[in-house]
């Protein structure tokens, strides 16, 4: 099909809801109604949908049309980046040169998608990125790097299996204390896998004592940058000393971090905006300490349960397993004093589905009794030795006050 015809239909074919508020500066105000919060999930699912369309078009668009690529190229003022970066008060070195003023272009125009979401979902996952970073040390900077990783994505899973906001792989995830299971996986868990992976770039500054290449080790491990400064030479002590050594995605792993590190404060010079978030400005989190089903807390206090589940993207099932241990449950702040005025019922409501769940499955079918007739010269004695049972069985299955029994009479012999 001709591009120019696909570029019509997806343009065209959308609905006019579902098209991105570019120059809407609202933020999200949530309500108990419940249609407030379906209006909010139908926005995010619409947004999501034009995302999909956006992200496809504007990949092919320095192939339809060139001209916006370059007009893109023409707006950005080197000397006015630099001058920027320069402001930004961070540990880690944040230059400005031609690799980096691609990648300011790029996420301004061919990957806008990428910065949009980072300007929506940033508003609910920064906060507790940031204070995660703080109470460990680290540059607050570093909230860029679940961007680069997932598009903050909490659910998000690579082509190599890296799972989550930070995407890691199932054993570094165990080995930084994160429990994955048929049930849980923390590694979704926004302020989990933050932690965990605190502790992570903390080792790897521990072994490099510079932030470029802690990033590119977040990226590449640790073994592989080891050799590239090992190639490079004695001299080699950042990033860019060893960038003709490290594979693409590496190379561009520092500059897409300066670049979206800069477009967090100057956005709207590039007229990117961000959606309406799905998720509340405002949330809260209660310890539960028994199983508890998410599709019951939702119809109770009346929220949906896609909010749910974006709100705790660790559980798989739809259950918060708390048998063994405690295990949070995050809601709208404003949603706790409801939640916790029918905790007892719902705690209650999902043992006895539970129970209910578990008789189904375990229920033993009992096969009909075999029927003994009666020959002449048989006792009852003789009858409960021939089939392996104890005389009292048989008077119980037959209701009989004696041992008499008559020639004919009919017997059941339950096994």
């Amino acid at each position: 099909m001709n591009r120019s015809i696909i570029v019509f239909l997806l343009l065209f074919c959308l609905p006019l809801t579902a098209l991105p508020q570019a120059d809407s500066k609202e933020t999200l105000n949530i309500h108990t109604s419940p249609v407030k919060y379906d209006s909010i999930i139908a926005s995010w699912k619409a947004n999501s949908l034009v995302e999909s369309a956006e992200q496809f078009l504007e990949d092919e668009y320095i192939i339809l049309d060139t001209s916006r690529y370059m007009q893109a190229v023409s707006t950005v003022s080197d000397t006015i980046c630099r001058a920027r970066l320069r402001t930004i008060p961070s540990p880690i070195h944040l230059p400005y040169n031609d690799i980096v003023r691609k990648h300011i272009v790029a996420y301004t125009t061919t990957h806008k998608s990428i910065t949009r979401r980072m300007l929506t979902y940033g508003k609910y996952y920064f906060p507790m990125i940031e204070q995660e970073l703080d109470k460990n040390g680290l540059p607050l900077e570093l909230k860029i790097v679940p961007v680069i990783e997932s598009a903050l994505n909490p659910t998000a899973v690579s082509r190599r299996g890296a799972v989550g906001l930070w995407q890691f792989m199932l054993q570094t995830g165990r080995q930084y204390g994160l429990e994955v299971n048929s049930m849980v996986d923390n590694r979704c868990d926004p302020i989990l896998a933050t932690e965990a992976a605190c502790k992570y770039l903390k080792d790897l500054y521990d072994i490099y004592h510079d932030w470029t290449l802690v990033l590119a080790s977040y990226n590449y491990g640790p073994g592989n940058v080891n050799r590239a400064i090992q190639r490079a030479g004695g001299d080699a002590k950042t990033f860019w000393d060893i960038y003709p050594y490290l594979p693409r995605e590496t190379r561009d792993y520092i500059p897409a971090f300066i670049a979206l590190t800069y477009l967090y404060y100057y956005h709207w010079d590039y007229g990117v905006a961000a959606y309406e978030s799905p998720l509340p400005l405002a949330a809260d989190t209660v310890m539960v300490n028994a199983k508890l089903n998410l599709n019951r807390v939702s119809d109770s206090i009346g929220i949906p349960i896609e909010l749910i589940r974006l709100m705790n993207p660790q559980y798989k099932t739809d259950e918060i397993p708390a048998m063994t241990k405690s295990y949070p449950l995050v809601l709208p702040q404003e949603e706790i004093s409801r939640y916790i005025a029918c905790e007892k019922g719902l705690i209650a409501a999902s043992s006895v589905q539970t129970s209910n769940s578990l008789s189904d499955t375990h229920e033993v079918s009992i096969p009909d009794p075999i029927i003994h007739r009666v020959k002449k010269g048989e006792t009852l004695g003789g009858i409960a030795k021939k089939y392996h049972v104890s005389v009292e069985k048989l008077k119980q299955w037959n209701g009989l006050r004696s041992s008499m029994i008559r020639i004919g009479q009919s017997l059941k012999i339950v096994r």
